[in-house]
């Protein structure tokens, strides 16, 4: 029997990394989560324990705080960029590189002093080979509930369902939202993005969640004429309506049990034809 070495990569994982710019006495905050891996001619390593084409990960590690050091950070997409090609130039045994980012939220208050804007945090992964590169934008964990125009009708029933339908439920979310765009203008399709997802998911009249989230990214496609690909992930985090009868009261659909687990979790990815 033949045994072999099918794939490998390795990189850092969870690279933390806070970067202050201080422009006189208006300060810019970045808080980012960095994780980098490479491909490439590392099988003897695996297989013989012969690291010569070997970079440490620490190495990879100090290359994040150089490089944030050595220019402004601008988007994420172009820090990204910025370590794969270091990393592609400098080790010719490197045959692709990725590198996953995601920034924290946090919204400033005062020249220099800043609130954490919640868990929702802004994502992009950059993939660069010796001949392409391909930049994943993103938006992780936007939470969102609406009280209203919410549905869950006509689905199948059988010996093991007992969910009820409705025509009026709570429908909360943690969007993961991720694109391919065809421009450099993150900042202005991020902000499209997340304005669009808003406004469809508030004015949308849901039959689904699956219904909601291709309405999400028809509406994306339509209005961002650059994005040409996204994936959209909506949990359906569950509100239970409370059976008061118990205590001789009725429910006109106002107390809920909000259910973390488990999860509906759907998803699609939407592209022009």
């Amino acid at each position: 029997m033949s045994i072999v070495l099918a794939a490998n990569q390795y990189g850092k994982s969870r690279v933390r990394l806070v970067k202050v710019e201080r422009n006189g006495a208006r300060h810019n905050l970045t808080d980012l989560n960095v994780d980098i891996q490479l491909r490439g001619d590392f099988a003897a390593s695996y297989l013989q324990g012969d690291n010569r084409n070997v970079l440490p990960t620490d190495t990879m590690k100090n290359t994040v705080y150089a490089l944030a050091g050595q220019h402004a950070m601008g988007q994420i997409e172009e820090f990204g960029l910025r370590l794969a090609d270091h990393f592609l130039s400098r080790n010719p045994q490197v045959s692709a590189a990725s590198i996953a980012i995601s920034q924290n939220n946090w919204q400033r208050f005062h020249d220099h002093a800043f609130l954490r804007g919640g868990e929702e945090r802004r994502t992009a992964v950059v993939h660069q080979d010796r001949a392409t590169t391909t930049i994943r934008s993103g938006i992780d964990n936007l939470v969102i509930l609406k009280t209203a125009g919410s549905a869950f009708t006509g689905y199948i029933r059988d010996q093991y369902t007992t969910l009820k339908e409705t025509r009026d439920r709570i429908f909360g979310t943690a969007v993961q939202a991720e694109w391919i765009a065809q421009d450099q203008s993150y900042a202005v399709n991020r902000k499209a993005v997340r304005e669009t997802i808003l406004q469809i998911f508030a004015e949308h009249a849901s039959e689904g969640v699956q219904h909601t989230i291709y309405a999400i990214g028809e509406a994306i496609l339509d209005r961002v004429e650059a994005i040409s690909e996204i994936r959209l992930v909506m949990p359906n985090r569950h509100c239970l309506l409370v059976d008061l009868s118990p205590f001789d009261q009725e429910n006109p659909n106002e107390v809920f049990q909000p259910i973390d687990e488990p999860h509906g979790l759907i998803e699609a990815t939407i592209r022009r034809g």
